[in-house]
């Protein structure tokens, strides 16, 4: 089965995603940055909003959900363990809650680490998942709240989905992360050849979103704790992956 996607510019560097399936007409957001660009582009196709899903509490992925319940009437879903950070919640999900949407099942996967209760949805069938601000193109979310052993564990949970898998986050910081990681592994030929590809598209304003599993696999250095001039440049050719998880992180903390 296949989905017409819609990726929904917010703010100066968010992203919400809308997926609508033609053949039941049903339609469905993923995070709510603001109201005002999601409710156009829906008025624009003619869809009618009937769900919405929320990855965290942060408020630039929230901040929409009132109005647009309010005229799309969209039953809310966001994570557990985040209910009294996130109102407007209509249900509770956390790892393992059954949910489905137009005849898909929608996979929950808790990510720890940006925030303490973050989710990603994996919609299987569609090869598809929404990641928020756990898994970034070339990069990933900072620590606000957890620990660098949540989030590489958080991580290690995405690594393995099926390299074709389409990976959606939610902002535009692809130019900046390119950047970070060419100093760490500058004799990655696939990265040399991405950062050539995402500079194009961002002189147009063009996105960079989505990505997919098996490019993060081969570029995103917060993915390629093995790497062995990763580990060189950062002098760690002993460490644990998450040690050396923890110190590119870091470093990335302190440009």
């Amino acid at each position: 089965m296949s989905l017409e996607t819609i990726l929904v510019p917010c703010y100066t560097d968010n992203y919400a995603v809308l997926l609508h399936d033609d053949k039941t007409n049903k339609t469905i957001c993923i995070d709510a940055p603001e109201a005002r660009p999601i409710l156009s582009a829906l008025s624009e196709r003619n869809w009618s909003l009937d769900t919405l899903l929320i990855t965290h509490h942060h408020k630039d992925h929230i901040a929409g959900i009132d109005q647009i319940k309010e005229i799309t009437g969209a039953k809310t879903y966001g994570p557990e363990a985040e209910k009294l950070q996130i109102p407007g919640l209509d249900e509770l999900v956390k790892e393992g809650t059954p949910l489905t949407w137009s005849g898909r099942e929608i996979d929950i996967l808790e990510t720890p680490g940006h925030t303490l209760g973050h989710v990603c949805y994996h919609f299987k069938e569609d090869n598809i998942i929404f990641t928020g601000d756990t898994l970034f193109a070339l990069g990933c979310g900072r620590l606000f709240e957890g620990t660098p052993a949540q989030m590489w564990h958080s991580l290690s949970k995405l690594m393995p989905l099926p390299k074709k898998t389409k990976v959606y986050c939610g902002h535009e910081y692809t130019l900046s992360n390119a950047e970070f990681a060419c100093k760490y592994e500058p004799n990655n030929i696939d990265l040399q050849t991405r950062i050539l590809e995402i500079r194009a598209a961002r002189s147009k304003n063009q996105p960079t979103i989505p990505t997919t599993i098996e490019k993060e696999l081969l570029t995103n250095p917060f993915l390629r704790a093995s790497s062995p001039e990763l580990r060189e440049n950062l002098n760690l050719a002993n460490a644990t992956d998450e040690e050396v998880f923890t110190e590119i992180r870091n470093r990335k903390n302190n440009e």
